[in-house]
């Protein structure tokens, strides 16, 4: 059981907007004794005012500072915080007042504050327009922007090691300049040698964390939530000593303004074809496609937008790979994960859902295939959370502390502890030197921090659902959207019987 620092890394996204006292402006008295909408012929205030300084705090919390200049006399504080909603407070004289707003949609307000003499009925009033920290998504068809191998989106060229290939984002279609985070599915392939990329907004500093490792001949897929460079770029940065080809696939953007929210829920099967949930009973055949119904199904809202999947696949006669896609469109030439014969492998998945509630999935392979598809999460409008990006953080890594993860034992991190407004994770999970075969589960965990420093903690029901699959020697990484739970702590599973290395990276919380 650990509770990770993550206070200075939250602390650190924020933004101040600023009101100066000179921005005041006096407005017509309208109290008893004065002729309405006209200013005091004798002003007993006239130094009236208010500075004001906002700053932003988690994906759509606001606290103003507003400094006061009176004389000493009793004032009355109206904000009119930009979103229809009001408050007040009183003060008397030249002061500090300090207040807290949370927004119920991301996006840009204008704060207006009005300061009233109320013994000589003067009045002032400043305003500042301010942008909540955090955004929302907005599903995008899968897109292919890089592939190294044939020019898409960059020269035809391996990339070189310790080198980046750039993917432009912003002002791509129909992607407005501006996004400040992406989901792609990057996938490194063609490789001669053990390595890793990392993705990172270009003109900003390359995190020490990596998003996926590959080793030789390894074509290795990952989900990456990375934020987008001022410029609109994305970098993803070869961190091997050999050359490699690169792929990205856009399937959605952020940006500051309203769209979709997530809401996590506990990891639910949806699709089994090894049982014939969500979809007839059998393999998938080669190059064949099969649709589900998510929207309206299960508790997933009719009005979602896209989905947050864990896609598996197992049981593979031939080498392939898996498209997601929405249903009603035709099937991208962008691959979700790829599979090697009698591989068990997992991807995170975002993916828009189709008109009518299903999303497809084609099997890429030329021979059948078994399909496991896990619910993590959905974007709709009605959703509340809001993805707030910063600096990666490493929060586990065992190889460092020399205390693997045993076989059928969970290690829980209180990544929510302190931080009662967030409401889940973006988490790459790593597995490395498994001892043996088996899969990776995370899952919010009923207990408190303060349950397992009291002994007083309850069994932790295991997950009926996998996020990594693993096999012996092995490294896999894959994104986890986890939500916190009711406590704020996050389980890892290691559900095989043999000793694995863990390593946990944190992007965003929401």
């Amino acid at each position: 059981m650990s509770r990770p620092d993550l206070d200075s890394a939250i602390e650190a996204k924020t933004t101040t907007f600023d009101g100066p006292a000179d921005h005041s402006v006096k407005v017509p008295a309208t109290g008893k004794g004065k002729a309405a909408g006209t200013l005091a012929a004798s002003d007993a205030n006239p130094n009236l005012s208010v500075a004001l300084q906002a700053a932003t705090f988690q994906a759509k919390s606001l606290r103003l500072d507003m400094d006061v200049t009176s004389a000493v006399t009793p004032v009355l504080i109206d904000i009119n915080w930009g979103d229809g909603s009001t408050d007040n407070a009183n003060t008397h004289g030249s002061n500090s007042v300090t207040t807290e707003h949370v927004y119920s949609e991301v996006g840009t307000y204008t704060v207006k504050v009005t300061v009233t003499d109320t013994v000589n009925q003067t009045s002032a009033e400043n305003s500042v327009t301010v942008t909540t920290e955090g955004s929302d998504f907005t599903p995008y068809n899968p897109t292919r922007l890089l592939d190294t191998r044939d020019s898409t989106g960059a020269p035809k060229s391996k990339v070189a090691p310790y080198t980046s290939a750039r993917v432009k984002v912003g002002g791509y279609g129909t992607i407005p300049a501006g996004v400040t985070a992406v989901a792609l599915n990057v996938t490194v392939t063609n490789t001669k040698s053990g390595g890793h990329v990392t993705a990172f907004a270009e003109g900003t500093n390359r995190p020490t964390t990596s998003n996926l490792n590959y080793e030789p001949g390894q074509t290795v897929p990952n989900l990456v939530i990375v934020p987008v460079g001022a410029n609109g770029y994305v970098d993803l940065y070869n961190g091997g000593w050999e050359s490699v080809d690169l792929i990205a696939d856009v399937t959605g953007y952020f940006t500051q303004s309203a769209a979709s929210g997530y809401t996590a829920i506990s990891p639910d099967r949806f699709v089994d074809t090894r049982t014939g949930l969500g979809t007839l009973k059998g393999q998938v055949t080669g190059y064949g496609t099969f649709s589900t119904k998510i929207a309206g199904n299960r508790g997933i809202p009719a009005g979602a937008k896209a989905v947050a999947l864990n896609v598996t696949v197992t049981n593979p006669l031939s080498d392939g790979h898996l498209t997601v896609f929405p249903t009603g469109k035709a099937a991208p030439t962008a691959s979700n994960l790829n599979f090697s014969t009698g591989q068990t492998i997992a991807n995170s998945v975002t993916v828009p859902v189709g008109t009518d509630g299903q999303i497809s999935i084609r099997n890429g392979g030329w021979n059948p295939a078994d399909v496991i598809v896990d619910v993590v999460g959905y974007y709709s409008p009605e959703s509340v959370s809001a993805y707030l990006s910063f600096d990666p953080e490493r929060v586990k890594d065992t190889r460092e502390t020399k205390k693997p993860l045993p076989g059928r034992y969970y290690s829980a991190l209180g990544l929510g502890d302190g931080h009662p407004h967030t409401t889940g994770f973006v988490l790459n999970t790593t597995v490395t030197n498994p001892k043996g075969a088996g899969f990776l589960a995370v899952a919010p965990d009923p207990n408190t921090i303060a349950d397992y420093n009291n002994g007083t903690n309850v069994e932790v029901p295991i997950p009926t659902s996998s996020n990594l699959n693993f096999t012996a020697n092995k490294i896999v990484p894959n994104l986890v959207q986890a939500g916190r739970g009711n406590t704020g702590v996050i389980d890892f599973f290691n559900r095989s019987d043999a000793n694995i290395d863990l390593i946990v990276d944190i992007y965003m919380d929401n």
